[in-house]
């Protein structure tokens, strides 16, 4: 008979720790082998002899593993850039595909993952984390994940971004503001090593209602990487090998010569602070500015100001007063309709896509609905994976729904995430 239990190896050096571990899945449970080592500098030459010894502890030969997961970051870059690189070698050499895992999840799943496997018992995930961790230069990496009913793991709430060490406490205020607003009683848990790299942290935090502090030692491992991995490989999420790419997240250490002479010194600061408002006549100009620069067939300005006037549920995400972000709600009796969204293209990748969804589901439930829908163009693959991420599932497809180049006209795939 043919084994049927899948094998993924996960790798992690996103910190001074070089972990790897493989996780064993078949029909008879879940065994995980795991070996990490304090590997400051030394990531590059310890991470392959250490794959070595871990596939021997398990008797796994290296033709029967399934995937390749890895800490994608954010983290240290020499580290991200070792764990990405063997990850990709070992995947190109096997022909295996590549599953990139968040650091800062894996760090919030730590425990849960070590529990859930040593009782032989479904993870419990009945907690909001908020990962905040040190980035040097006074910034902390900052992550968010709540659980979500029905689902078997963590929703990312904040994708992974840099803030300000001095504006992190505003933040996680207006954050938790935003996010409790249709969450009575709930209650988000700050952890992460940032804690004790800056221990006034705390204090400011401390008394802040719906704010407790954790654990401050926190932080990813190989083993949790595998299990988010796994999670990951379930529901179709690899990548090819040549995709691979660290999450950096700070993507500028430094000024430029050039900037320095025109007077700009220390650090680039880091995202400044965003806020969900509604939408007005005031922020019309950037909004349709914004739709016509992501849009082949874009929203005119006429066609955001009439929805206004409906009386649709409309918000913008925005930082002094420039306009990052946007997005139309249409409440019908039984459902809610999500017309259009869209984010800077100079502000992608910041998470400000997530929020705007996450306020979308959240204004879904105000308005007593019990599920929202959205079409997609199938060509746009991105933000397929995008709603996918977000718990939405393919309900039926409309023909011929959106203009297309040369007069034609293309299907729309609609999808819908029940949100009671």
């Amino acid at each position: 008979m043919a084994d049927m239990t899948t094998h993924i190896l996960a790798l992690e050096t996103s910190s001074h720790v070089c972990g790897v571990a493989l996780l064993s899945h078949s029909a008879e449970g879940v065994r995980l082998f795991a070996d990490q080592h304090d590997a400051t500098a030394e990531h590059a030459e310890r991470l392959l002899p250490m794959v070595d010894h871990v596939l021997a502890q398990a008797g796994v030969a290296r033709n029967n593993l399934a995937a390749v997961a890895f800490g994608q970051g954010p983290g240290g870059f020499t580290g991200l850039r070792v764990a990405c690189g063997v990850a990709q070698g070992i995947a190109f050499g096997l022909g295996l595909p590549v599953l990139p895992v968040d650091s800062l999840m894996a760090a919030a799943t730590q425990d849960v993952v070590v529990q859930s496997i040593a009782t032989d018992s479904t993870p419990s995930f009945d907690r909001v984390r908020v990962l905040v961790q040190d980035a040097r230069m006074n910034e902390v990496y900052l992550g968010v994940y709540r659980s979500e009913p029905g689902q078997s793991g963590w929703v990312t709430e904040q994708p992974p971004l840099l803030v300000a060490v001095s504006d992190l406490p505003l933040w996680l205020q207006r954050f938790q503001a935003d996010f409790i607003r249709h969450r009575p009683g709930v209650t988000l848990e700050i952890l992460g090593d940032a804690l004790a790299a800056f221990p006034d942290l705390s204090a400011q935090l401390h008394d802040v209602s719906g704010i407790v502090i954790g654990a401050s030692a926190v932080r990813a491992t190989a083993s949790a990487v595998a299990w988010l991995g796994w999670q990951h490989w379930q529901h179709g999420r690899s990548i090819p090998p040549d995709r691979a790419a660290p999450l950096y997240v700070r993507d500028k250490i430094a000024f430029t010569t050039q900037e320095r002479a025109l007077g700009q010194g220390g650090n680039p600061r880091a995202m400044p602070l965003s806020t969900i408002e509604p939408m007005t006549p005031d922020h019309l100009e950037q909004v349709a500015l914004i739709e016509q620069r992501v849009q082949v067939f874009p929203w005119t300005r006429g066609n955001f100001a009439d929805a206004l006037r409906a009386g649709y549920p409309a918000w913008v995400i925005q930082s002094g007063g420039h306009v990052q972000g946007f997005y139309v709600l249409m409440c019908a009796p039984d459902v809610a309709h999500l017309l259009v969204i869209a984010t800077d293209p100079d502000m992608q990748r910041k998470g400000l896509g997530s929020r705007l969804l996450a306020h979308c589901i959240d204004q879904t439930r105000a308005h007593g609905l019990a599920s929202l829908i959205l079409e997609v163009r199938p060509s746009n693959t991105a933000a397929l994976a995008f709603y996918h991420r977000h718990g939405f599932d393919r309900l039926s497809v409309r023909k011929g729904y959106y203009p297309a180049a040369d007069g034609g006209r293309e299907d729309a795939c609609v999808l819908q995430k029940t949100v009671v």
